[in-house]
């Protein structure tokens, strides 16, 4: 009987941590900047814009070496750190050819305010009308990327928008599928106030979709990479990795980049076909 309390105690205290703590155990910020894309000799413009609901956000915006007219990639980051974190990426990013713009959700880095799920759509919001307004783009020159929690993030924008492009990387189903699969024993998902639902924005998407995964990936199964792919509409296709949940784009840089590269030249021969 003592053991089948102390089970009983074990599981109300992880419910009570997942309701009352899980701001806390989904945004991990970090207010102070670690660098700038300086440090690896990237041309960068710091960006101050506003959140759709008026929250002051910052940003870079890297304009690509070649091909000034070409696509934008709008960068939605994971859940932890700050944009600072992200050098390695734009490096990559600006490899391709490609212009970004990559930001800190509210109450990351720079940005005022606190991190929520309708909170980072607002400030999507703001991005994208950022680079439609200043820098005079169109929807078919962006491309939608958002890595991890990045993901579902970037999947909502590309539902609401039509960009050129959307890729995920390194994403997962929706937060309630996640919290499944690490408490299988517990009805944690009831309790969740976040969804993040990656799979129903992707299923409204209407542009080519790239998902990319990680086969090691330890913190968001491969599976939920491979079942986000099944369940895209076309024209899609899947990118395979290895190396962990934050390195596995650099474990695996020759694939990745060979990777984005066919999938680019894809979707820029299918914006100019007749």
């Amino acid at each position: 009987m003592n053991i089948l309390i102390a089970i009983a105690c074990g599981c109300l205290l992880v419910l009570g941590l997942v309701f009352f703590f899980q701001h806390k155990l989904i945004f991990f910020p970090d207010p102070q900047l670690a660098g700038t894309p300086a440090q690896i000799d990237l041309e960068y413009e710091e960006v101050a814009f506003r959140a759709q609901d008026g929250i002051e956000l910052h940003g870079w915006y890297l304009p690509a070496s070649r091909k000034a007219d070409g696509p934008t990639a709008l960068f939605f980051h994971g859940n932890a750190g700050n944009i600072s974190y992200r050098l390695e990426q734009l490096r990559i990013i600006h490899s391709l050819g490609l212009s970004c713009f990559i930001f800190d959700y509210r109450g990351y880095g720079r940005s005022r305010g606190r991190m929520s799920e309708q909170g980072s759509y607002q400030d999507a919001a703001g991005a994208w009308d950022y680079l439609i307004r200043e820098k005079g783009l169109t929807p078919e020159r962006i491309i939608c990327w958002g890595r991890s929690l990045g993901g579902p993030i970037a999947a909502r924008m590309a539902r609401d928008t039509r960009p050129l492009a959307l890729i995920i990387e390194s994403s997962f189903p929706s937060i309630p599928v996640m919290a499944k699969r690490l408490f299988p024993f517990l009805p944690v998902s009831l309790l969740l106030r976040y969804r993040f639902p990656t799979e129903d924005y992707l299923q409204e998407a209407d542009c080519p979709v790239l998902i990319v995964h990680s086969r090691e990936d330890g913190l968001v199964p491969f599976d939920f990479g491979r079942r986000l792919y099944e369940n895209a509409p076309e024209s899609k296709k899947f990118l395979e990795l290895h190396g962990g949940h934050n390195d596995g784009f650099l474990v695996s840089e020759e694939v990745y980049v060979q990777g984005l590269e066919g999938f680019l030249e894809e979707v820029a021969a299918k914006a100019i076909a007749p």
